[in-house]
């Protein structure tokens, strides 16, 4: 009786050795899985980089390539006058205002602002293309172009003026360094280390101050399709209209030398 008592709770005592060890074995299941699911993503990189998070070390814009003397978007920079009816052509004064700064474009197209690590990144990044020829604006302070100007409206016709900002396209990757491994690391990047996905406009601006761009006036025919497409001259001024010379039949394009444009 005495010897089957004992073998009966040394059995027992195994059981429990056996029971308090499970839990720790499945708590070292769970914590790599957890870090494995806290791997900061892409989109969480960019996130991170354009708020400054404070999860960050540092955010780094890294350039792959460079084009410069890229056009920007074609904007309407003037309010629109307005000839139409009239069977001779007329003289209009015009007040042209817009302004370039630089610009963060993230791979799906988005604008967005630099935190302070990346945008001193965007600052430094900048230096290397700056030359005795090309002064670009490194950081984010506003360019502007304004002033008024007297010219020739066609019978007919409204007309305006449009503008496209040259710009030094560096495109790259964001590399950001977190304070906390996650994953087992603390670099990822966005979208991926080597691609050229990611892009910095920054303005070129001439000697005198003045940006650099392709500027014309713009005489559409009245009552036609083109007209249609311009907003009247108490709406906002829109983008994306079409390109210098572009715009069809109905439209004529005159450039204008930027030499006859008053420095700011």
């Amino acid at each position: 009786m005495t010897r089957n008592g004992r073998t009966r709770s040394h059995r027992s005592k195994k059981k429990r050795i056996t029971l308090a060890l499970a839990p720790v074995a499945a708590l070292a299941v769970i914590i790599p899985l957890m870090n494995q699911a806290n791997a900061a993503t892409p989109s969480e990189v960019s996130a991170d980089c354009s708020a400054d998070s404070d999860k960050l070390a540092n955010c780094e814009f890294v350039d792959v390539q460079f084009k410069a003397n890229s056009l920007g978007p074609n904007e309407r920079v003037s309010p629109v006058s307005d000839n139409c009816g009239s069977t001779s052509t007329a003289t209009k004064t015009f007040n042209v205002s817009t302004s370039v700064t630089r610009t963060l474009q993230l791979e799906e197209g988005t604008v967005t602002e630099a935190g302070t690590k990346l945008g001193n990144s965007l600052f430094e990044v900048g230096l290397e293309f700056s030359t005795s020829t090309i002064n670009i604006t490194r950081d984010d302070k506003t360019t502007t172009l304004s002033f008024s100007r007297t010219d020739t409206v066609q019978p007919d016709s409204t007309a305006f003026f449009m503008w496209s900002a040259k710009r030094t396209d560096v495109s790259g990757f964001l590399k950001a360094t977190y304070k906390e491994a996650q994953d087992g690391q603390t670099v990822f990047f966005a979208p991926s280390e080597g691609a050229a996905t990611v892009h910095v406009f920054y303005p070129q601006i001439l000697n005198n101050g003045t940006p650099d761009g392709r500027l014309w006036l713009r005489n559409v025919k009245c009552e036609t399709t083109a007209a249609d497409a311009v907003p009247n001259s108490t709406k906002a001024l829109q983008s994306e209209e079409a390109g210098f010379g572009e715009g069809g039949a109905n439209v004529t394009d005159v450039e204008i030398p930027l030499s006859e444009v008053p420095a700011p």
